[in-house]
């Protein structure tokens, strides 16, 4: 892929106590099995003290961030769960962040239109290196909306991506999706300045092309829910999505042939492996790639984990309403396994029965 999207415009085992689950309650159905003696294992305690947390990413660092919806909050933690700091944002929902150490959030933000207050929803940017990684100190910069925004105020920015270049992509999700030129149901592309000469910041080129906002099919933005890179040196990444498809994760893969660039599915349905089996998912809303390749989606409607190979098989799958309660965000650090399990107010660690020495 050229530098510039060529077609766009024309990625310490937590110390504590652990008590093993009764396996039986791991199976939700048919669909979230569990293979041989090998069952994830509860870290203890979980991590409590937040409010309807939605999003859950590893940074680069690694650190540790939560969005921490309904505290208004974004809070920083290192691997051993001590609270590092926080960061006031409204209802933050996603964070990702790029190869500058810089924090991208999806959430909201107040201003006066016409007299009177309207929220909107919005994307920033924390500047944490400048800030010398003190969360509280970040200056923060509103990324979106633009002026020109404020006018489809039922546009909802609900996942975030960054890539090796620090090339970011941000979901938008909304009702109207009958224009061809700017559906709400769309990924935008921003750039870093830098690419241009231009200096510091970034800058939104237009929007991925050729990807149906509505379709119930695969590369789809029907309503977009989370983004995950592979973390190389390429543009694919995994989604997951709410909308009304029948294949709610996804791997976009970024291929260039002779005839031009594009996103096309890694699999489908004649390859026959568990990633797309039609309507496996209710209402995805987390994913996560490993350094091993293997891929995490977080079901919040069947309260339960799956873990895919990155040939798409799935492989160690869990949970159940005695496990989580709506599972938003899904992430993976030397070999444990956190969970924003946001019914239940609480971040959940696991790691698999085979670590266990």
């Amino acid at each position: 892929m050229k530098k510039v999207f060529s077609f766009l415009f024309i990625v310490l085992l937590i110390a504590g106590c652990s008590e093993k689950f009764d396996i039986t309650q791991f199976k939700t159905d048919d669909s979230a099995n569990i293979g041989g003696d090998t069952v994830y294992v509860p870290l203890m305690p979980s991590w409590e003290g937040f409010n309807k947390p939605q999003d859950i990413f590893i940074g680069r660092e690694p650190f540790i961030y939560i969005a921490d919806t309904d505290n208004d909050r974004i809070v920083m933690l290192n691997l051993a769960g001590q609270i590092l700091g926080t960061k006031t944002i409204k209802r933050p929902v996603a964070i990702s962040q790029d190869y500058k150490l810089n924090l991208i959030v999806c959430a909201e933000f107040d201003t006066l239109v016409g007299g009177a207050v309207k929220t909107f929803s919005a994307v920033y940017k924390l500047n944490l290196v400048n800030a010398n990684h003190n969360i509280a100190d970040a200056q923060v910069v509103r990324v979106l909306p633009r002026a020109a925004d404020f006018n489809f105020p039922l546009r909802k920015y609900t996942a975030a991506i960054t890539f090796y270049d620090n090339t970011f992509f941000i979901a938008r999700q909304g009702p109207n999706n009958t224009s061809i030129f700017d559906p709400d149901n769309s990924l935008l592309i921003f750039h870093p300045k830098s690419f241009y000469g231009n200096g510091q910041g970034d800058t939104l080129v237009g929007r991925v092309a050729n990807i149906d906002p509505i379709s119930s099919g695969l590369i789809s933005a029907n309503q977009i829910s989370s983004m995950t890179s592979l973390n190389k040196k390429n543009y694919d990444f995994i989604a997951t999505l709410t909308g009304n498809n029948s294949f709610k994760a996804q791997w976009f893969h970024y291929e260039v042939t002779a005839l031009g660039e594009r996103y096309v599915s890694r699999f489908t349905p004649s390859d026959g492996v568990s990633f797309v089996v039609p309507n496996k998912f209710g209402r995805p809303e987390g994913s996560w790639v490993d350094a091993s390749g293997n891929i995490y989606v977080a079901d919040a409607q069947k309260d339960s984990i799956y873990k895919f190979n990155a040939f798409g098989d799935e492989l160690q799958s869990f949970g159940g309403p005695s496990v989580f309660n709506s599972p938003g965000g899904v992430a993976v650090s030397d070999r444990t396994l956190y969970v924003a399990d946001t019914g239940n107010n609480r971040i959940l660690r696991f790691i698999l029965s085979t670590d266990i020495q």
